[in-house]
């Protein structure tokens, strides 16, 4: 029996069937990840439409050149990702396990750089509460912004935190030898999920730190 056929699961009769099922359904769920997303997108825009010189102020208050870096950060992360999947189609272990883990690590860096953004927002007295401060126009409108801003980045943030545990399965899983070129369907879904979270990034960053630059 060949390895392809030794991971099929009974309810599927050839593993073509199975990766197709396992794809489609990995399609619809990222498919209810963008409407979770939209509303939120959707959400900033109406509000950026209604107070863009209040949006823009406020924007100058993230750091843009750590937006960027983490925005280079995430782009290197799918790129080992890739490399993963790659990897797996192959059948070569030991290079899953080198560009998952490289994949981690960059994730970990690009957490690392936002948590201290958070912490130097909450120095800075500029999370949305009783304890808000904002020395410029329109405050409330700087308040709503701000609100997105962590609302939006830190969902993004959950699902990176997700996205963790997913990869340290996959280690666990190539170390114990589970994936071939005849079977790593696991890899390349969770690699998609991981290019989603990415993307849902490259749009982040434009529309949160750049709105008073380009407005």
């Amino acid at each position: 029996m060949s390895e392809a056929n030794l991971a099929l699961a009974h309810q599927f009769d050839d593993p073509e069937q199975q990766l197709d099922a396992s794809t489609t359904g990995m399609w619809v769920f990222l498919a209810t990840e963008v409407m979770f997303f939209g509303g939120m997108f959707l959400g900033y825009t109406a509000y950026r439409l209604a107070y863009p010189e209040a949006f823009a102020d406020a924007s100058n208050l993230l750091d843009v050149w750590l937006g960027s870096i983490n925005t280079a950060v995430l782009i290197c992360s799918s790129f080992t990702m890739a490399l993963a999947v790659h990897s797996a189609a192959e059948g070569r272990r030991q290079k899953i396990i080198l560009f998952l883990i490289l994949t981690m690590i960059l994730g970990a860096i690009f957490l690392g750089i936002k948590f201290y953004e958070y912490y130097h927002k909450y120095e800075e007295h500029l999370i949305p509460g009783e304890n808000f401060t904002y020395a410029g126009p329109s405050p409330r409108q700087a308040e709503i912004f701000l609100s997105f801003y962590f609302a939006m980045t830190g969902m993004h943030a959950f699902h990176m935190i997700i996205g963790f545990g997913l990869q340290t399965y996959l280690v666990i899983e190539a170390w114990r030898d589970r994936f071939s070129a005849a079977y790593h369907t696991p890899v390349e879904l969770i690699g998609l999920y991981w290019h989603f979270v990415d993307i849902v990034w490259i749009f982040l960053f434009p529309l949160l730190y750049l709105v008073g630059r380009h407005l």
